[in-house]
């Protein structure tokens, strides 16, 4: 869904026309990982069992495979001494004992591979519920949101923690969870078989425990700021793409294309530079291991060689021993490298956390009232509001609207026009005071309730990607296609739109600008003749049209608001002149009202206003 001129103007942010640094948030402080952590455990309770039963599952099958070595090297064990024997004329490979080890062999390979499917499928179903459940989480809380957190954050940001953060989780429970435990379970059972071969080379190898460990901490505590830093970076980049494809005219409009790759670079050299070091980070560990665990291989194969000769151990042991070196390193290795993906696991929770924990609208009355039989009757009485508290714009706002009455909101930019419709459909709250309907609270309503009963018609069609029987169809979902049909005609829309390839199934593109801006208006009018509003408000619904359309505009407008109270703010001072009552404001307050016949007469701010606008129009008139 988009809502054009809001887009443009976070797409200007983007494109570097809004403060330098702005979004950037580098001066964080570090955050809380630990409790991340804590946090999303939390999240995994529903799941213990699953993951219960996965993780016996992957234990099963690393016992199996770390018994693999101990029988290949009996197995290599009757070779040799067979061969031995042979070479000494006595005797030969008992193969039955061969044939034996080797079967055993793949019965111990066959379960564990069963074993880490069925682990692997547990573990991937609970990965997948808490992708969902997150999702699904974060979706109900953007519609739990004020309006103001939404003026203060991209579009990128909160998709990156939609998608990228909990992609991360994701994949992060799926690999990370069972990889730690077969690592450990690695570790311990290896331990054991090494200890049952020979002690001495066992303490050989165990000694690259405590340089291993010493490293992982060294590099885990350089790369855990790296991994916070490109999780943070890839919400600013993905912003900065989404917004400067949304609002590419402006960006072209201003020959804004070198300033904002030159923004984007800023962002992009930013996460370009975390995520290479988190990642050569991450990415030496392994050498680095691999180096300590060839020392430990050096030392095992000399003392193993001098074991041999003394008959201490046969020689299939040692090659069982190089084996066991080998699988006790390489889960210590991987152990690290999911020390490192635990940290980008907990940087993205963390953000999912923040984002759930913001602050959400104001909860509803205890006994909130059902705005049933609305007749229209609206009262503003005292209305203070700010959208910052130290800056307040709407300072004492009093009005009594009869039902059915047509409403005109007029005053210079910035005087509090649109604010004043905001606050009647709650999208904020109020500072002070009260605004009812047929004499009850607003606040003590519901919102769905209060908003079922108003229509808006904006200056920005807001279309979405789809059909024009669905856009159509958004004002009442349950509507049928007659009825979707009746509104267009009412709205003078249905013979253009019977023209169309497709007619009512036609598809709008996502920024439905494959019709014109007129065109839209009167489908977003239709839209709210369809839901049948007892409250309409229109927001410059004619400012950006030609004569011709805003005709066919003001004719529809003219069948919507029959018998509904209507506020139309308005700069184009003769679209209202037939209003029942026109609200004059200046600065937050209402310094005027009246007709409009009766304002002229007072020779009033409203007098000024008219007809310096009137001289402007002439005055265009006779240059053009």
């Amino acid at each position: 869904m988009r809502e054009d001129k809001k887009k443009q103007q976070r797409a200007g942010r983007g494109m570097g026309f809004g403060p330098p640094g702005m979004g950037q948030g580098a001066g964080e402080k570090p955050k809380n990982f630990k409790g991340a952590m804590r946090k999303l455990l939390a999240h995994l309770k529903p799941f213990i069992p699953q993951m219960i039963l996965s993780l016996v599952f992957a234990a099963a099958g690393t016992v199996f495979v770390i018994q693999g070595p101990k029988i290949m090297g009996e197995a290599t064990t009757v070779i040799f001494n067979g061969v031995v024997s042979k070479m000494g004329g006595t005797g030969g490979v008992d193969f039955d004992a061969l044939t034996r080890i080797l079967l055993t062999l793949v019965g111990l390979y066959a379960l564990s591979a069963l074993f880490s499917f069925v682990q692997g499928f547990l573990l991937n179903y609970v990965a997948q519920k808490i992708s969902y459940d997150f999702r699904r989480i974060l979706s109900e809380k953007v519609n739990r949101l004020p309006l103001k957190y939404f003026d203060s954050q991209t579009h990128g940001e909160i998709l990156s923690r939609v998608t990228n953060d909990v992609d991360t989780i994701g994949n992060s429970l799926n690999q990370g969870i069972s990889q730690i435990v077969t690592s450990v379970m690695q570790v311990v059972g290896v331990l054991i078989m090494m200890l049952t071969i020979s002690v001495p080379m066992t303490l050989v190898a165990v000694i690259i425990i405590p340089i291993s460990l010493v490293l992982v901490q060294t590099i885990v505590k350089f790369s855990q700021k790296y991994y916070k830093q490109q999780q943070e970076y890839v919400g600013h980049v993905n912003g900065q793409i989404e917004e400067a494809f949304g609002g590419h005219l402006v960006m072209k409009a201003f020959n804004a294309e070198d300033r904002a790759v030159r923004d984007f670079n800023v962002n992009n050299d930013m996460m370009y530079s975390s995520a290479w070091k988190s990642q050569f980070l991450s990415g030496v560990m392994m050498p680095i291991m691999n180096f300590v665990g060839n020392l430990g291989y050096v030392a095992v194969s000399v003392m193993g060689g001098y074991y041999a000769v003394r008959r201490t151990i046969e020689v299939g042991d040692i090659l069982s021993f190089i084996q066991y070196v080998r699988n006790f390193t390489m889960p210590m290795a991987q152990m690290a490298q999911i020390a490192n993906v635990f940290q980008s696991t907990a940087a993205a929770a963390e953000r999912v956390f923040a984002f759930l924990a913001e602050e959400e609208e104001s909860a509803e009355s205890a006994a909130p009232v059902q705005a049933n039989d609305v007749r229209g009757a609206v009262t503003f009485e005292n209305v203070r509001f700010g959208y910052n508290p130290e800056k307040v714009i709407i300072n004492d706002f009093s009005a009594q609207i009869a039902p059915g009455c047509r409403v005109a909101i007029v005053g210079p930019t910035g005087a509090g026009k649109t604010t004043i419709v905001k606050l009647l459909m709650r999208f904020y709250d109020l500072n002070s005071g009260s605004i009812r309907i047929d004499g009850t609270d607003i606040a003590d309503m519901t919102r769905d309730s209060l908003r079922s009963n108003i229509a808006m018609v904006l200056q920005d069609a807001w279309l979405f990607n789809g059909t024009i029987m669905e856009n159509i169809r958004y004002g009442r979902l349950d509507a049928t296609d007659d009825e979707v049909k009746e509104a267009a005609r009412v709205a003078h829309i249905h013979r253009f739109i019977r023209t169309l390839p497709g007619s009512y199934q036609m598809e709008l593109n996502e920024e439905a600008n494959n019709i014109s801006q007129g065109q839209k208006q009167l489908l977003t009018i239709a839209r709210a003749i369809l839901s049948d509003p007892k409250i309409l408000i229109l927001d410059e619904a004619t400012s950006s049209v030609d004569t011709r359309t805003e005709v066919l505009i003001q004719r529809a407008m003219d069948s919507l608001m029959q018998g509904r109270t209507s506020f139309i703010i308005a700069h184009r001072l003769s679209t209202i002149r037939n209003a029942d009552l026109i609200l004059v404001m200046n600065e937050g307050d209402i310094v005027e009202q009246g007709t409009h016949d009766d304002l002229l007469a007072q020779r009033g701010f409203y007098s000024r206003l008219y007809n310096s606008q009137f001289e402007n129009e002439a005055d265009a008139a006779v240059m053009a």
